[in-house]
């Protein structure tokens, strides 16, 4: 299974394609996303085309993207979004199934905390894949998501289905990277 994961920003979007084979994961790409300058309208234009081209030229079977959070500041809260938007417009568009996770359940699946650094998120990251080198924020944060889904995203998926009817009758949540009813 190829996941690509995303972590959406207006200026700088990371994106991270990993294989998933059994327990085993592999780096596949990573890297950014620059909208560049210029209007709004034309910056979330550069965005969904540069996902396109990662979604053509890679091919993943899964997707897996970084919810937004509310930030102090509530114009760059909407900006965020509207970038985060575009990147679902170009996942959707692509017919990919998309999974979101908070920054929380992401440091959680590669850290083991959910208030883990940033400077840890890419540590772990370079570890558990194994590079050669250190990836930039941006790609680390898109690679934490993969490797988020890729472990705990097929777990709950299939808890779910095994769930059944238990699902029906009661809503299935996760908080804080738990399963609970």
């Amino acid at each position: 299974m190829r996941i690509i994961g995303i972590d959406p920003g207006l200026r700088v979007t990371g994106f991270g394609v990993i294989d998933k084979q059994g327990q085993q994961l592999a780096y596949v790409a990573s890297g950014v996303i620059r909208s560049g300058d210029g209007d709004l309208p034309t910056r979330l234009g550069v965005l969904y085309r540069g996902i396109r081209t990662l979604l053509d030229e890679h091919r993943p079977d899964m997707a897996a993207i970084e919810q937004v959070f509310v930030n102090v500041n509530p114009q760059s809260t909407l900006l965020l979004g509207q970038a985060r938007g575009a990147a679902l417009c170009a996942l959707v568009s692509a017919e990919i199934p998309i999974s979101e996770y908070t920054p929380m359940q992401l440091k959680q699946a590669v850290v083991g905390t959910g208030r883990a650094g940033k400077e840890q998120v890419q540590a772990m990251v370079t570890r558990l894949l194994r590079l050669n080198g250190m990836p930039s924020t941006d790609a680390a944060d898109a690679l934490g998501v993969a490797i988020c889904h890729a472990h705990g995203g097929t777990m709950l998926g299939a808890l779910g289905e095994a769930a059944g009817p238990l699902a029906a009758r009661r809503a299935v949540r996760v908080r804080r990277g738990r399963l609970i009813g």
